[in-house]
């Protein structure tokens, strides 16, 4: 059986903290739990297949049509049934990027094109350097039908200002490549509406313009699997959900999702205690020697300046003392010096940097009895 290549994998390691998966330290919201257990007693029927009800308060609450979102099994459901809709010859992604996207478009066959960010870059996605290699690649009669971006970016937590990629969607709409927006973690950002594209999708612009979203990390809804995605193109949705399978959002992911919707006060909780604990953990990682990326989401990037390339020290050593931290090494263009936490409580985050101070102070001892 394939590797787990993932954050969150709690099934096959024993640890007591889990800083590998980038889920709302808060945890569920008692009204989104209340909701998911009484709609238990409705599973003895099937659920509503269009998620009439969900649809049409995310539209209300994105001041959008109903007609402009499609719900799924989490927003790598919505990622696998775009490419199967569009079966697109080349598909286009950043690296290092959520691994889905090139998952995706190799299980249906694509031919994957690669925009590598560049570590002497710190990791940024330049939108006119992205624009410029497309027109490059126009030259050469290499067009990709679907260019998926990440914004914030996983695993670095960068993100760029919706308005720096308007000179980039207008090309793609001109050529006719379909862009796949990825904001599963906007909702933490602080300015979200600075970066976010849903605005372009409210003025009436860009039919070529996919966005996807998901309960999964803002509301603690991993579990339950729910996303959905936005577009004013409804042939390319209808095409989706031609290759869906029927029922892929449960009763309880429905009524769940229903009751986050009403959850603002949660949010900005959230975004509060995200702001504060993420500069925490970031000094704390500097203070020990890491290089520390600045990350705008609930999670940080990081490399291991004394680690090694090719075994994920770090992560076994975190391992070993309890702690699941997200080894990157898997990612395009990174190896087994980076590394990925999710932030969490003070508490939490002071438990995890103590236990980092043991393990670097080991390491140095160690090396000091071998000189």
């Amino acid at each position: 059986m394939k590797s787990y290549e993932h954050g969150g994998d709690i099934y096959s390691n024993e640890a007591e903290m889990d800083f590998s998966a980038n889920i709302n330290p808060l945890g569920l919201p008692q009204s989104v739990r209340n909701a998911a257990v009484a709609a238990v007693d409705s599973c003895i029927h099937y659920p509503d297949s269009r998620c009439g009800a969900l649809r049409q308060s995310l539209a209300v609450k994105l001041q959008l049509k109903k007609e402009d979102v499609l719900c799924g099994n989490g927003a790598a459901d919505l990622i696998f049934q775009l490419v199967w809709a569009l079966k697109p010859e080349i598909g286009l992604v950043t690296a290092p990027s959520f691994l889905e996207y090139e998952q995706a478009l190799r299980s249906f066959g694509s031919q994957v094109l690669l925009f590598d960010l560049r570590e002497e870059e710190a990791f940024v996605l330049d939108p006119q350097k992205l624009l410029s290699f497309l027109q490059h690649k126009e030259k050469e009669n290499i067009r990709p039908g679907l260019l998926f971006l990440c914004n914030p970016n996983n695993p670095t937590g960068l993100g760029v200002k919706s308005l720096l990629w308007q000179p980039l969607l207008d090309y793609c709409e001109e050529k006719g490549i379909i862009v796949a927006a990825d904001q599963c973690f906007s909702e933490f950002l602080e300015d979200e509406n600075s970066y976010s594209l849903t605005g372009f999708l409210r003025e009436g612009r860009y039919k070529n313009l996919v966005i996807f979203q998901a309960f999964t990390k803002i509301y603690a809804m991993a579990g339950l699997r729910l996303g959905y995605c936005l577009c004013r193109n409804h042939g390319l949705l209808e095409q989706m959900e031609g290759v869906r399978q029927p029922w892929t959002v449960s009763a309880p992911a429905q009524a769940a999702g229903l009751a986050a919707l009403g959850e603002k006060e949660f949010v900005k909780a959230t975004r509060t205690l995200i702001s504060g604990e993420r500069e925490y953990l970031k000094e704390g990682l500097m203070r020990l020697g890491f290089t520390v990326w600045p990350s705008l989401a609930n999670y940080i990037f990081f490399r291991d300046e004394k680690g090694d390339k090719r075994e994920a020290w770090l992560y076994n050593s975190c391992l070993k003392k309890g702690v699941l931290i997200r080894s990157c090494s898997n990612y395009r263009g990174l190896d087994s010096r980076y590394y990925r936490i999710c932030v969490k409580t003070r508490e939490e985050n002071q438990r995890f940097l103590k236990i980092l101070e043991e393990i670097t102070e080991e390491r140095e001892e160690k090396w000091q009895r071998q000189l």
